[in-house]
């Protein structure tokens, strides 16, 4: 196989996280040889070039802009240690974007969505399907997904757990404590901010987060007349 990029998939054992890892090779079949010492992965997926016309210069660049722009998105956590850059000239670097544009179509038929913006492949809702969660001062602003529901960056949630959280709700305390360790939430001043867009599985899963324990998502959200979203989405 000659030279191009690819992607390690896997799950990391102790959490469960998609875990991934993102390399370039001149020579894949190779690399990939040297990376069974990584027991995380299970499946793997390499682009190159038909016209075999990749140089070593060509593919580190991808390696950049995909391990940039899979972190910018966050859906996995990424194994990779270090990443180096490559200056190329403008006309390869317009080639490389456009092999770029095309990995990121292709991924998603394959199985992947590591680059698949998390707002999904509509375009930002627009202000009128914006939606709000609100408690003890937390002020959080969302939509519906493709695939679940997405908390925009900015959003604020409550810094503590309700005392019931631990016992009625643990899943609260885990995904709380899991966004916060890979710093997508961040304590600011009284309340938690979140750092980066963050897609949940449920509204309830994001209005759970937000309040700090069990909260019911289609009533918590609401748009901007007061109107929950279970009420949008029965009229």
């Amino acid at each position: 196989m000659s030279a191009g990029v690819y992607f390690l998939f896997g799950t990391d054992a102790d959490t469960g996280d998609q875990l991934a890892y993102i390399g370039e090779a001149e020579i894949i079949r190779d690399r990939l040889k040297q990376h069974r010492a990584k027991d995380f992965w299970v499946s793997v997926v390499a682009f190159v070039s038909k016209d075999e016309n990749l140089t070593k210069a060509h593919i580190k660049y991808l390696e950049n802009r995909l391990i940039d722009e899979a972190k910018r998105i966050g859906r996995y956590l990424l194994e990779n240690a270090n990443q180096s850059s490559s200056r190329l000239p403008e006309s390869d670097r317009e080639d490389m974007e456009v092999f770029f544009d095309r990995v990121q179509q292709v991924l998603p038929v394959l199985g992947s969505d590591i680059l698949t913006p998390i707002t999904g492949t509509k375009p930002k809702p627009s202000k009128k399907s914006l939606l709000h969660c609100k408690n003890k001062g937390a002020n959080a602003t969302g939509a519906r997904t493709e695939t679940g529901f997405v908390v925009y960056a900015g959003s604020t949630a409550v810094s503590q757990e309700r005392p019931s959280a631990a016992t009625q709700h643990p899943f609260v305390v885990a995904l709380r404590s899991k966004l916060i360790a890979n710093g997508s939430l961040v304590l600011d001043g009284q309340f938690y901010k979140f750092t980066k867009d963050v897609e949940f599985s449920s509204p309830s899963a994001a209005a759970a987060v937000i309040h700090g324990g069990g909260a019911a998502g289609p009533v918590a959200w609401k748009d901007d007349s007061g109107k929950t979203l279970k009420e949008i989405e029965e009229g």
